[in-house]
């Protein structure tokens, strides 16, 4: 690929590629970069570097697979199948879905493992039929379509907020009554791994803010924190993070968004767990199902003490 970048002054490479469609994603974007199949004007470039009016940048062809390799090595939790689809207990930690066809350490490379069909079940090679997402950080129920009919039904279903979710968090603070936040959360302009609450008209309109509506019901207090329900009625990006550390109530683990560090919880993990999910479709009917939380969470709540 050779372009000439537009009359966007001070883009940065990363997300130069990802506008240009260079790149599917941000994260892409600095894998090309740091693996030196990014030029500018004829030299290797950084993924931070800025691109100006007549830079030419040049894109090697990416030959890596665009399929999900099998592996059966990696544990799997199932919560529910059927022949139209699978609802899966992701453990904290682990991606759902490769981004390039060389990883295989993902939920969605054990899935198609024991379920081959599902990798050719949704719309991109390397997602297959994994109906939405949860943060590497993040455990929980997990739905993934067997073949392309329920995958529509359910993406539409997901696009009519159909599909009631409740997450458990452990946050800090105590929280005593309910919470309905409602701001819109917008890409950080310095820091591509944050989302940001716009909270203000003005902001929203220049970041171009998407919708956001989360609610929040204290469950049990501890000493310095509060384990809550979580009910988010959109999908934003980094949605529940974002709207609790606005709210002052950021997620344990969570450092990115200013969260207590845990003893009992690696650095790539926080307190965020999609513990409950409904939903009805037509070939499976009506489902209402829990996801347990996993041995990392219960020492959590166990090394933050009594409850209050």
């Amino acid at each position: 690929m050779n372009n000439r970048s537009d009359h966007r002054l001070g883009e940065r490479l990363d997300h130069y590629l990802v506008r240009t469609g260079a790149a599917k994603s941000r994260r892409r974007a600095r894998e090309l970069a740091d693996t030196g199949q990014v030029s500018v004007n004829g030299r290797r470039s950084v993924k931070g570097a800025i691109i100006h009016d007549h830079d030419v940048v040049e894109v090697a062809d990416d030959i890596t697979s665009d399929a999900i390799v099998p592996t059966s090595e990696l544990e799997l939790e199932v919560l529910f199948e059927d022949p139209q689809l699978l609802v899966v207990n992701k453990p904290g930690g682990v991606p759902c879905h490769p981004l390039k066809g060389t990883e295989t350490n993902t939920i969605m490379n054990a899935i198609v493992a024991r379920y081959p069909e599902s990798a050719t079940a949704g719309v991109k090679p390397l997602e297959g039929g994994l109906v939405h997402r949860l943060d590497n950080g993040t455990s929980g129920a997990l739905l993934v379509a067997r073949n392309r009919v329920a995958f529509d039904e359910l993406r539409d279903l997901v696009a009519a907020g159909r599909i009631e979710r409740t997450y458990r968090a452990l946050v800090s603070g105590a929280l005593k009554n309910v919470l309905e936040l409602t701001s819109p959360i917008a890409h950080h302009p310095k820091n591509y791994r944050r989302m940001l609450v716009a909270r203000n008209a003005p902001t929203a309109s220049r970041l171009k803010a998407r919708r956001a509506l989360t609610r929040v019901e204290p469950f049990k207090r501890f000493a310095e924190f509060t384990l809550v329900d979580v009910r988010p009625q959109t999908g934003t990006r980094h949605q529940i993070r974002a709207h609790l550390a606005a709210a002052g109530y950021p997620i344990a683990g969570d450092t990115l968004y200013g969260g207590s560090r845990l003893h009992s919880l690696n650095a790539a993990r926080f307190f965020l767990h999609l513990g409950h999910i409904r939903l009805e479709t037509r070939a499976s009917g009506r489902l209402d199902i829990m996801a347990s939380l996993g041995t990392d969470l219960n020492a959590a709540l166990a090394e933050v003490g009594e409850m209050v």
